[in-house]
């Protein structure tokens, strides 16, 4: 691939990426003459699929789908990346009350965006707003010294919120291990920059604008040791009559997310942080989420859908500069 002005005499661009969760993930690495280009593919693979193997909730033989399917009060061994990213998922569970929710398994399931069905069941739907269930903080205890996890009450859990972010986490921390200093890191719309690009510079990371069926850029940001995810109602969607429904869930309405913000952007120095804060920051909308990023001292940038067009609001960096030029 040509060398680009960022690139000095004896960086080659690469980019490598493969199939998994559904989607691709991407490496674009600036790396050395000589450098084991191939045995870096095998291990970024390898780290993504080992994430898909154990926290996909599409695959029976997950162990995520096997702590779901475990009896009540029944501890079960789970691996130490899984402990991780729940103890993280319970801890934002908290932090946002209940805007980012882990347990929200059954009604994915019940709306048709899960494994169980394609379309939303009006049964399944009226027995999960039917169950008065505790919090998922409160159903589900994690003993990392053990490796282990129970259940307290029945409980569905499903990572899809943050999974992926965790996933470029891991191919981030590859790298490391590999020794690139000069890496871009993509999972669906998940992103993470190991460093600069060769030649000092940023890597330059466009955002996409929401809107459904049609790809474009509504602004670029630069990244550099930094995570950016985000998420949005506008990807993935069942069309019910005339109704749109999104796949993100508001666990305390037992729905799809449903008001004004179209897409939240979140910057966070890890991708599994930023990944759960931008669903949780969907979910909360546009006052409670607002809020929400404040308090919790993150840089964010809400899209909201107005009769007038998109309108921006940001925190951090995205108050500065409106990422649509206007």
């Amino acid at each position: 691939m040509p060398k680009t002005s960022s690139e000095p005499a004896g960086a080659a661009r690469t980019t490598l990426h493969g199939p998994t969760m559904g989607t691709r993930w991407s490496a674009t690495l600036d790396l050395p003459a000589g450098a084991p280009v191939r045995a870096l593919e095998q291990a970024l693979a390898a780290c993504v699929q080992q994430v898909d193997a154990q926290m996909s909730p599409w695959k029976p033989e997950s162990d995520l789908v096997r702590l779901n399917r475990a009896p009540v009060g029944a501890w079960v061994d789970v691996p130490a990346e899984l402990l991780e990213v729940l103890g993280c998922a319970l801890d934002i569970s908290r932090l946002s009350a209940g805007a980012f929710d882990p347990g929200v398994g059954a009604l994915v399931d019940a709306w048709g965006f899960g494994a169980a069905r394609d379309a939303p069941d009006a049964d399944a739907i009226r027995a999960a707003r039917a169950s008065t269930q505790p919090t998922t903080a409160a159903r589900l205890e994690l003993d990392a010294a053990h490796g282990r996890a129970r259940k307290h009450a029945p409980l569905q859990l499903d990572l899809c919120g943050i999974a992926k972010g965790y996933a470029v986490d891991r191919m981030a921390a590859v790298l490391q291990q590999q020794g690139v200093l000069h890496g871009l890191l993509a999972l669906d719309g998940e992103l993470r920059a190991v460093g600069s690009q060769a030649g000092g510079l940023p890597w330059p990371v466009a955002l996409e604008r929401p809107q459904e069926g049609l790809r474009a850029v509504h602004g670029v940001i630069e990244l550099q040791d930094l995570s950016v995810a985000t998420s949005g109602d506008y990807r993935h969607t069942l069309e019910v009559g005339d109704t749109r429904l999104a796949h993100s869930m508001d666990a305390r309405r037992a729905a799809p997310v449903h008001n004004a913000v179209t897409s939240v952007t979140v910057l966070a120095r890890s991708c599994m942080h930023a990944d759960a804060w931008a669903t949780a920051l969907l979910v909360a909308g546009p006052g409670e989420g607002l809020a929400l990023a404040q308090r919790m001292g993150l840089e964010a940038l809400f899209l909201l859908r107005k009769a007038e067009g998109l309108v921006e609001m940001g925190l951090g960096r995205f108050a500065a500069v409106p990422m649509n030029g206007a």
